[in-house]
């Protein structure tokens, strides 16, 4: 017999390591920055500090961070798929609880959206779409939220490094499209690891929570991003960066402009966001055809 002494579970659905390789923006450190600096154990303890029952990680197109944590029962293998879109973009997928074997076939196809959706609807993989409306993975086409509507069973509405008008868009989105909403820090420090996530009430074990993710009983929890965090995250990135290479360090003036640059991603962010929701929102069709999963969204806290 379960004894369950929490009535809800918790768990940051989109988090990040130092394996979630070079930076992808801005382009030009790509060479000499990484995404993320943390160290898989490290996150896995601070996100049990603030409360996560289950844990995660959600690097991009990379699984090896999930090794060392793979001994602890309360882990599952997650990924950020950098997916192609068929109209040329790029979407960040994640898809939760996964193989290895399912990781590399994922890797596989995620150039080619039509065999990955059909592999991840052969195999029952729960997925979600996340950070919609955000500029992070480039430009976007109407189509692709045509895609995201029909195909998509599940779609990220608190990132806790979105402005909150972006993740207000997604939770309009999810709602209209019926989409399952999940909730994760998107984290690329310790700083804000476990300061958004997925909450399940009424589960006791690793496998009670992913199902009730699955079946949209999930509600999203936490904060959405601001100014300050964000440039608190990029600074920490920074200072790890140089740490790592030494020679980095004669950027160190540099980071006297992370504040306007940061000031100006956050103004681009937010008029892409309200760009997008005015174009993409009105036109869907309140309805999804995926077969696999119940469509119930969850509103943002």
């Amino acid at each position: 017999m379960r004894v369950c002494y929490k009535s809800f579970m918790r768990c940051d659905l989109h988090v990040h390591s130092y394996y979630s390789g070079p930076c992808q923006s801005p382009a030009f450190l790509g060479p000499i920055c990484r995404e993320c600096y943390s160290d898989p154990e490290d996150v896995y303890a601070v996100l049990k500090q603030r409360g996560m029952d289950f844990v995660t990680l959600t690097d991009h197109d990379s699984i090896e961070g999930c090794e060392p944590l793979r001994r602890y029962p309360d882990f599952f293998v997650s990924v950020e798929a950098t997916c192609r879109m068929p109209s040329g973009t790029q979407a960040h997928v994640g898809v939760y609880d996964i193989t290895e074997r399912q990781h590399i076939e994922i890797q596989r196809r995620r150039n080619d959206l039509i065999a990955l959706l059909m592999y991840l609807t052969e195999h029952r993989l729960f997925f979600c779409v996340n950070h919609v409306f955000s500029a992070l993975t480039g430009r976007r086409e109407v189509e692709d939220f045509e895609w995201f509507e029909e195909y998509f069973p599940a779609m990220e509405t608190l990132n806790s490094l979105m402005p909150l008008g972006n993740n207000r868009h997604a939770v309009r989105l999810a709602r209209r499209t019926r989409k399952i909403a999940l909730g994760g820090s998107d984290a690329h420090t310790l700083a804000s690891a476990g300061t958004a996530y997925t909450e399940v009430s009424g589960a006791c074990t690793k496998e009670d929570f992913l199902a009730g993710v699955r079946q949209g009983l999930g509600k999203p929890r936490g904060k959405s991003g601001s100014y300050a965090k964000l440039t608190r995250d990029v600074l920490l990135i920074a200072r790890e960066m140089m740490r790592e290479r030494r020679w980095t360090t004669v950027l160190a003036p540099l980071a006297l402009f992370v504040p306007a640059v940061i000031a100006r991603n956050c103004y681009s962010e937010r008029m892409f966001a309200r760009r997008w929701a005015e174009r993409a929102i009105p036109k869907v069709s309140a309805r999804s055809r995926f077969p696999l999963f119940a469509m119930e969204a969850s509103a943002v806290e």
